[in-house]
């Protein structure tokens, strides 16, 4: 049974990335080449959206008709482009506060997360494009509707973003259980800030952690497993939230 977030066929699939659609994700079959192939590719990539070559069974079961090897899963949001926020939030006199989720793949903690970023103030959530949740009506539900509500960036690349942002004047503040490790509540948030939290089970990036700007933990009274990332986040973001008086 087709899915009624789906387009699918050349023609409609290439004209919904050229008019600026929100899409998701492209699925392309698996074997195929030629022109499709290099169209798909090129366009995909210029307008930042993941590919994902599938055998064509996968195709079939998606689509009720022609899917000509290739279907396109439309987002339920739109995306912004982290460049624009910035420099906007700036404009405006305001604080930047974002908060940049590396490889978080757990829809309900990404639904849940947004959930407390929007009652924070969080100028925008930033993923990146492989390995985060996919924005669908599970996350959507899990969000309490704040998908709808808040900033979205998804980028091309997390290192990059961290990049940028340090270079834009933002400080990184990643979440980590690490000697170096500030307990939260040490670090300063009232400065223009985002906030990194790591996966659910591997946590930041070690590379990640190295270009941060400040690592904070989250204090414990017991040694058991660390907090799960929707609740950390809600904590983190909470000081923040504190040290800024709203």
């Amino acid at each position: 049974m087709a899915e009624s977030n789906l387009i699918y066929g050349h023609h409609p699939v290439t004209e919904a990335i050229r008019a600026g659609k929100a899409v998701d994700k492209v699925f392309f079959q698996q074997g195929l080449r030629g022109e499709l192939e290099k169209e798909i590719r090129h366009l995909t990539k210029a307008h930042d959206i993941p590919l994902q070559v599938v055998p064509r069974e996968k195709l079939n079961k998606l689509t009720k008709g022609t899917h000509q090897g290739v279907v396109a899963f439309m987002a339920l949001v739109e995306y912004m482009p982290l460049e624009d926020i910035v420099p906007f939030v700036f404009e405006q006199g305001q604080t930047p506060l974002l908060l940049l989720l590396d490889n978080v793949s757990d829809v309900r903690n990404f639904g849940a997360i947004c959930r407390s970023a929007e009652c924070a103030g969080v100028h925008a959530v930033v993923f990146g494009q492989s390995g985060s949740a996919p924005v669908n009506e599970e996350a959507m539900k899990a969000s309490a509707g704040a998908l709808a509500r808040i900033r979205l960036c998804r980028v091309r690349s997390i290192f990059s973003a961290v990049e940028w942002l340090q270079q834009s004047g933002v400080q990184i503040v990643a979440t980590a259980l690490e000697a170096r490790s500030k307990k939260v509540y040490e670090a300063d948030f009232t400065a223009p800030t985002a906030i990194l939290m790591g996966s659910e089970g591997e946590g930041v990036h070690p590379k990640l952690l190295k270009m941060s700007d400040v690592v904070v933990k989250i204090p414990q009274a017991t040694d058991f497993d660390s907090f799960n990332v929707s609740v950390a986040a809600g904590i983190v973001l909470y000081e923040a939230l504190r040290q800024r008086d709203f």
